[in-house]
């Protein structure tokens, strides 16, 4: 087993959604409200004139790749999609995380096949993000059936604009969009407003000195007809008595989950293979002790792609798994319970079964075996 690790990979998100279903206010409100973290973004306007481009470049700045004049998922290569991300992957940028706005013309599959393909070493797949319009929602379900195959792609959808359907409509939709899912957690929203921590991990992967970040940059307390800011708010899609929306963080669940017991593979696997519908992001570190004592396993799944990195335990950290589940609707205490089963009943167990470890190591990239390179959808 290697115990190298590889250069950092960057999350690329896909953020796809039909037109006008609010895809440039949920990227804006995103760089307005990334708690530190620097984002990239490739932006695809189908017109000749890049109006979304032009809608986000106050705040990305060179952060920026813009497509005009054609769809990305037919216009773009992957071989030129690749220069694109290693333009914005390059370690020189400071980039955390990159966000692929895609046109509300393209095609989600061919979009994320793309990603997967990529044959840049800084980059790896960050979920598929499907944006709906709650008030169009039935409307552009006919004129796009294949609105029904889209979220069921999905990792994560987002249901907008709550604000402009009545309660009953409202709740009629969202139930609607949970039955067309696959397990994707499903996040009600107006204006954009979802938390960034939902979607990827807002610290930056080092600290800067000498740059703001954007919470520097931009007032957390907007007052009315800021329709980027969450200012206090409480319950996403769900206005309290001064017409203010809802607190972001009550849109999703999570759960830390530390143990000094190594974990069983063959018991994690099970966990990972059977995680609920909801479940959006599994982000941490893995000690699997005798069964690989000389790595730890970073451990990155969004929706259901899963992949491990194994690399050397650094010297003097104790050693620990660490994992972050990150979830809507989910059962915090039930996942808890769950993760302690997998436990290893044997701490120093002088000859674990070697073979236990087979389920994980096809999940790290360059196994013979890797399932995110044969995608129907989101692997």
């Amino acid at each position: 087993m290697s115990s190298s690790s590889g250069p950092q990979q960057i999350p690329v998100v896909v953020l796809a959604g039909f037109l006008g279903s609010g895809k440039t206010t949920l990227l804006n409100h995103l760089l307005h409200r990334s708690g530190g973290s620097r984002i990239g973004a490739v932006v695809n306007d189908f017109g000749a004139i890049e109006i979304d481009a032009m809608a986000v470049a106050g705040a990305l700045g060179d952060s920026t790749v813009s497509l005009g004049n054609g769809c990305l998922c037919c216009a773009v290569d992957v071989g030129e999609l690749d220069q694109y991300l290693s333009r914005l992957a390059h370690p020189d940028t400071g980039i955390d995380v990159i966000v692929i706005e895609a046109s509300g013309l393209a095609e989600p599959q061919e979009l994320v096949r793309m990603v997967l393909a990529s044959e840049q070493p800084h980059v790896v797949y960050g979920g598929l993000v499907e944006v709906v319009d709650a008030a169009e929602f039935d409307d552009t379900r006919a004129r796009h059936p294949e609105l029904d195959r889209h979220l069921g792609l999905a990792d994560l959808v987002v249901v907008n604009k709550l604000d402009r359907a009545a309660p009953q409509e409202a709740e009629r939709v969202l139930t609607v969009v949970r039955s067309l899912v696959d397990r994707a957690a499903v996040v009600p929203a107006t204006y954009g407003r979802v938390d960034p921590e939902f979607l990827f991990d807002c610290r930056p992967s080092e600290e800067r000195i000498g740059q703001l970040s954007f919470d520097d940059l931009h007032d957390h307390d907007d007052g009315p007809g800021h329709d980027e800011g969450p200012g206090h708010d409480k319950n996403p899609g769900h206005d309290d008595q001064h017409g203010r929306a809802g607190h972001l963080h009550d849109a999703y669940d999570s759960l830390s989950f530390t143990s000094d017991t190594p974990l069983d593979p063959r018991r994690l696997m099970g966990f990972l293979d059977s995680r609920p519908a909801g479940l959006y992001r599994i982000k941490g570190y893995v000690d699997f002790g005798p069964y690989d004592a000389r790595n730890r396993y970073a451990v990155h799944a969004v929706g259901r792609f899963l992949r491990f990195y194994p690399e050397a335990w650094p010297p003097g950290d104790p050693r620990l798994t660490q994992l972050v589940l990150i979830g809507s609707g989910i059962d915090t205490a039930a996942l808890g319970k769950e993760l302690e089963a997998c436990k290893a009943e044997h701490k120093d167990a002088p000859h674990a079964d070697e073979a236990g470890m087979w389920g994980v190591l096809r999940y790290v990239q360059g196994t013979e075996e890797d399932p995110a390179e044969d995608l129907e959808g989101p692997a």
